[in-house]
């Protein structure tokens, strides 16, 4: 049955601890349909292929960037499906693709893929978004678009006269203009580059859209404070027609990072950013602009906020530093009631290490991408959570990978590499997922069950 997050708060307030279960059985080494490269482990039945990896030459001509991160589903058509998948890249070289579509001189941008659902193949791809900085996740909107956040926050003015550069592993000096904002994607074409700045300036990470009052909520990857912000646009459909920003502010509690306890439901407000343009703190380039002005106006802080998804009324969120183990939590806010709750709380890295992306499944439940490597998992895994708080691993990047593909070597990059974008197709039969590194994209499929990922 469905995911109960009301029953998932109500067993971690009585204090009982969430349990490792069977789920699919063990995991085993499966070799990929395409290559057959042993990529994954995965259960007994199920099957993968790969595609789009870093390197290849996609339809319209261009290279496939690497750094494969944040990714949704934005249409479905009969057996065709369109994702728009981010590449956080940092500047480190040239502007890919053409520039008369891109918004400055960076590497970072989206890629759209339209996967074939009958055959199990990629139809098409090409690159929809350049010019941008660290693209890292982002969320898809009921009118069937990405948007596509930059996790980077950069002034080249700013930049230059406060030595970032020097203390930066960025390259970002080619950047002409501002970054740090959302860009919408279309699901056809290729994006107008326009940040939409009223959305904030600073270190996003991943947006989720409410049907039910149009607002969209966002979450802010920075340290050693991040955010958690509401944005009410003027227009629902229309975002670059402005609108207002708000920070989470959890009624008693300045800071959350170390704070939030499982066991209890925290009442929220909000709070306005009065400058969403400003990223950074006067006489500085930190970065901090936005989350000062909401700590200075009683919002409160996170820390390291990561994947952000809407289901059924309810906003789910992870913050991969957080918790008494600095192992990960993921929250659960209700706009109905406001309120705040945590639903599940890594108890140690071994168990998981560090929450990142996030997307709940056609058959209800919680599926999280692991960002951290541990001596004890090895390389990242995929946790499914259960209907009482229990959890399972549904899949793992193979540990003992070899081989190289394209020029990149598997053993040396992809065990120590993060899962991203995780999705699904309407009917469930089909759940994609990105290896960070060196970047590709993964179509897995298998006896899915209702009660289960």
């Amino acid at each position: 049955m469905p995911l109960s997050w009301q029953a998932i708060a109500s067993s971690l307030s009585s204090g009982r601890i969430p349990k490792r279960q069977a789920g699919y059985g063990p995991l085993q080494t499966v070799a990929d349909e395409r290559t057959g490269l042993e990529l994954l482990r995965l259960p007994k039945g199920f099957s993968y292929t790969s595609f789009s990896w870093a390197g290849e030459r996609m339809d319209d001509g261009n290279i496939v960037p690497g750094a494969a991160d944040g990714m949704g589903v934005v249409k479905e058509s009969g057996d065709l499906l369109t994702m728009v998948r981010n590449h956080e890249l940092q500047g480190r070289v040239s502007l890919v693709g053409n520039p008369e579509y891109a918004y400055d001189n960076l590497d970072g941008g989206t890629s759209t893929l339209v996967f074939n659902t009958a055959t199990g193949k990629l139809e098409k791809s090409w690159l929809s978004l350049s010019g941008t900085l660290n693209n890292c996740s982002g969320g898809v909107t009921p009118w069937g678009s990405w948007l596509s956040c930059e996790e980077g926050c950069y002034d080249p003015e700013a930049a230059d006269r406060y030595n970032w550069l020097r203390r930066k592993h960025w390259r970002a000096e080619k950047a002409k203009k501002k970054h740090g904002w959302v860009f919408e994607v279309p699901a056809e074409g290729i994006a107008k580059p326009l940040p939409l700045t009223a959305m904030g300036q600073f270190q996003h990470e991943a947006v989720a859209f409410d049907p039910d009052t149009g607002y969209l909520y966002q979450t802010e990857d920075h340290k050693p404070r991040a955010g958690f912000y509401r944005f009410i646009p003027e227009s629902a459909s229309q975002l670059s027609h402005g609108g207002q920003l708000q920070m989470m502010r959890v009624v008693g509690y300045r800071d959350m990072r170390r704070e939030a306890k499982s066991e209890q439901k925290y009442k929220v407000e909000w709070v306005p950013i009065a400058d969403p343009t400003r990223g950074h703190n006067p006489g500085s380039h930190d970065q901090a602009g936005v989350v000062t002005q909401g700590m200075d106006a009683g919002g409160t802080a996170f820390v390291a906020l990561e994947g952000c998804f809407y289901h059924q009324g309810q906003v789910f969120f992870t913050a991969k530093m957080s918790g008494p183990a600095r192992a990960g939590q993921v929250f659960c806010y209700c706009p109905a009631t406001e309120t705040l709750s945590i639903i599940f709380e890594s108890p140690a890295h071994s168990v998981f290490s560090g929450p990142d992306n996030l997307a709940v499944s056609p058959r209800g439940n919680l599926v999280l991408c692991e960002d951290h490597v541990t001596e004890v998992n090895k390389a990242s895994r995929l946790l499914s959570l259960l209907d009482n708080g229990d959890y399972f691993y549904f899949c793992q990047i193979n540990p003992e990978i070899s081989g190289n593909y394209l020029g990149h070597d598997l053993s040396a990059k992809m065990p120590h590499s993060e899962w991203a974008g995780i999705s699904f197709s309407a009917d469930g039969r089909w759940m994609f997922a990105n290896i960070y590194a060196p970047g590709l994209t993964l179509a897995i499929t298998g006896p899915w069950q209702a009660d289960l990922a």
